[in-house]
């Protein structure tokens, strides 16, 4: 039986919140708080193995919750966030902090997509619980550090790059591991970087904002019809996926919305086939921390050309499913800590 701690300022969002959670039989909400402050003395008194908590509070608010939860009885945290660029930025500072995913709070009101929202929710709060030791995120670094795995390039030495595309797929717990991994890169990284982060789309802005500041690369939200250019990363926008086209002379980045019927926009399998089918061997694929197995088929496709694939290890996921399809189907070439993941895209990069 997983127990369940609800935190929430809202009366309406306690009960729904629980009304959908206990829905599933291997789930038992053992209590809700109004607030932070009443949220610690539950997280104490009852133990729960996961809690829900919201960011905006009278008297504590979620982040300072959130902070002494993980100093003092770390455990799976899930934010409810509102979707707005004042939630996204809340939400991304609370999962830097260690909470592993976040709830759209306006989604939840939505009577039409209660199915949806309630497979949603149960299937985070039961994959983060099955973790035997709860991990926090491995935490970011907060500004540009010096990293000694490349050196510097030798003139023309950027013929001998033989990846020049990077495509990343990610989904819960991605935010910290994206960001771990772009800001050890240096200013010259010698290839383009295009992120499939499954995120609504009034976070996948600040996403990129945020991750532009602390990195020695560029990093945006993706825009329709750009260039692609080494040293870049690209962020998909929520709700849209986002593919590569190749041209005679250059790559273009492409915001589309087919296909329609895809489960995640932006979908990981929609970005690793249209690497595949514009630069082949030149492709790079990484699948992160995350739930399901989106990126799996896009990844066998981005073999079938040549391309190479890195999965992330089971030990530094927050969540090990999307890594796990592909290892599971003999498609990773290599399984990587995420500490180690910067090394690894360095060196492949060259193979």
């Amino acid at each position: 039986m997983i127990k369940v701690l609800v935190v929430d300022d809202s009366a309406f969002m306690r009960k729904a919140i629980s009304t959908m959670l206990e829905k599933d039989s291997e789930i038992r909400v053992v209590g809700t708080a109004r607030d932070g402050e009443e949220g610690l003395e539950q997280v104490r008194r009852l133990e729960p193995d996961v809690i829900t908590m919201d960011i905006e509070m009278p008297r504590m608010d979620g982040l300072t919750a959130l902070r002494h939860i993980m100093m003092e009885m770390p455990r799976p945290v899930l934010m409810v966030s509102s979707l707005t660029t004042e939630g996204a930025q809340d939400t991304l500072k609370a999962m830097e902090l260690g909470a592993v995913d976040y709830i759209p709070k306006q989604l939840s009101k939505v009577s039409l997509d209660i199915i949806k929202i309630e497979d949603d929710l149960i299937a985070k709060v039961k994959s983060v619980a099955r973790r035997k030791v709860f991990r926090p995120a491995a935490r970011p670094r907060t500004a540009p550090a010096p990293r000694p795995a490349a050196a510097p390039l030798a003139a023309g030495s950027r013929l001998a790059v033989r990846r020049d595309v990077v495509a990343i797929g990610v989904s819960t717990g991605g935010p910290p591991a994206v960001q771990s991994i772009l800001t050890a890169l240096p200013a010259d990284f010698p290839a383009g970087i295009l992120i499939a982060q499954h995120m609504p789309k009034a976070f996948t802005g600040p996403f990129a904002q945020r991750l532009d500041g602390v990195c020695k690369i560029r990093v945006k939200e993706a825009e329709d019809g750009e260039v692609f250019s080494p040293g870049t990363a690209y962020v998909a926008p929520g709700g849209r996926h986002m593919i590569l086209e190749q041209r005679i002379s250059r790559i273009d980045v492409r915001i589309v919305d087919e296909p329609a019927d895809a489960l995640y926009k932006p979908s990981a399998n929609v970005l690793m086939n249209s690497v595949a089918k514009a630069v082949g061997r030149r492709g790079l694929g990484i699948i992160l921390t995350g739930m399901g197995n989106d990126g799996k088929e896009g990844i066998a496709e981005l073999k079938t050309k040549g391309g190479r694939a890195l999965a992330q290890s089971d030990e530094t996921c927050v969540v090990y499913g999307m890594p796990k399809a592909i290892v599971d189907a003999g498609l990773s070439d290599e399984i990587i800590d995420l500490d180690d993941m910067p090394r690894a895209i360095m060196e492949n990069i060259y193979r």
